[in-house]
């Protein structure tokens, strides 16, 4: 019996084999939605290239206080600019400046610059409350469509990952040698405000998964050594708090994988993407190195490349890779097929031809 989108998702989460491979992306881009799919939203995307869907919505209202003034100067409205944002707070002040164009943003100044920023984060940043009605009638417009994805409070989902958004990747790396305890001590304060995120906001919440992680956890970033330190604990506390309240986990790491699969294994998450090939900055050449780790003990979320097959390919090519990836990662179940990360050039054909090649891949 054919299944529902979100009945196929659902089964491969929890590990099992559901009537074909469920196949998705990661995340719809603007610019893509826009320039190559005629202005279509993120659901309707979904339906018209006849992929199942996985919808990430994270409406937050944010909480005004006296002690947290933000006020933003520059350009926000034009195609390719920067603006500034200025943090004012009982004792001191805290400035990021970001660069964006139509197709993304980034950081060019990084909020925490000096060691005792980290306390007026502590002290005075105010704790979003997730806006659960808004949350809720996304659930109920994806409806059989495929699942809803949401996130924790912070610019990442992992306490190291935001942290490095926060202070900078490189600088955060040469923190860990240089002054480890300030490190914890930063880390640990991101932890405590997203578990108390977790307990206020997503308790009660409708959605399917949690994105938890980011891409600075990954092995071509830092070493397994500094991910098992500075990674590991802070990971297992998240996925622990998620589990409590009823919620599976998706541990996202873009990039390498291949040589921290076993602490991955061990921070408690449901799920581990992206799978990423060499062509989109991972190391996983033999789906077979992950499979053998994960298969029956977590869900597997990923693998396509979206810059190489999905975008360059033709339609064999699509094919081929499809098979390639359902053989090696999806032949007992827990596997939903999607596009490694985000892309913002692939033609709409190649989407459709990805879509109906993971059809023909039945359990």
């Amino acid at each position: 019996m054919a299944m529902t989108s979100k009945e196929r998702m659902l089964a491969a989460l929890n590990l099992g084999k559901p009537d074909r491979l469920p196949a998705t992306i990661h995340q719809w881009q603007p610019y893509h939605l826009k320039y190559f799919m005629n202005g279509a939203s993120d659901i309707e995307a979904f339906v018209e290239v006849g992929l199942d869907a996985a919808i990430t919505r994270f409406p937050i209202q944010e909480q005004k206080s006296s002690n947290w003034r933000i006020s933003i100067s520059g350009d926000t409205s034009a195609k390719e600019a920067e603006y500034q944002v200025i943090i004012d707070t009982p004792e001191g002040q805290l400035s990021q400046k970001i660069g964006y164009n139509e197709v993304t943003s980034w950081t060019i100044e990084h909020l925490i610059k000096r060691d005792e920023d980290i306390y007026l984060l502590k002290k005075y940043r105010p704790i979003p409350v997730l806006d659960k009605k808004e949350l809720e009638k996304a659930y109920d417009e994806i409806g059989d469509k495929g699942i809803l994805r949401t996130f924790v409070f912070g610019m990442q989902g992992g306490c190291w990952q935001d942290a490095c958004e926060l202070y900078g990747t490189e600088q955060l790396i040469f923190a860990s040698y240089d002054k480890p305890e300030w490190v914890h001590e930063f880390l640990s304060i991101l932890l405590e405000q997203k578990l108390t995120f977790i307990d206020q906001s997503l308790k009660g919440a409708k959605a399917d998964l949690i994105e938890t992680g980011g891409g600075a956890s990954s092995n071509n970033v830092i070493s397994p050594s500094l991910h098992e330190e500075f990674c590991l604990p802070y990971d297992k506390k998240i996925h622990e708090a998620l589990r409590s309240i009823g919620f599976p986990s998706v541990y996202h790491t873009c990039g390498g994988m291949t040589k921290i699969l076993d602490l991955i294994l061990q921070n408690g998450c449901d799920a581990s993407e992206t799978l990423s090939p060499v062509g989109v900055g991972g190391d996983i050449t033999d789906p077979s190195v992950v499979f053998n780790k994960f298969t029956g003990k977590i869900a597997m979320i990923g693998g396509m490349d979206q810059f190489n097959i999905l975008t360059d390919g033709n339609k064999d090519a699509i094919e081929n890779e499809v098979m390639r990836l359902f053989e090696g990662f999806g032949k007992n179940g827990g596997y939903i097929m999607s596009a490694s990360d985000h892309f913002f050039h692939a033609p709409k054909e190649n989407l459709i031809a990805y879509a109906n090649a993971a059809k023909k891949c039945v359990y």
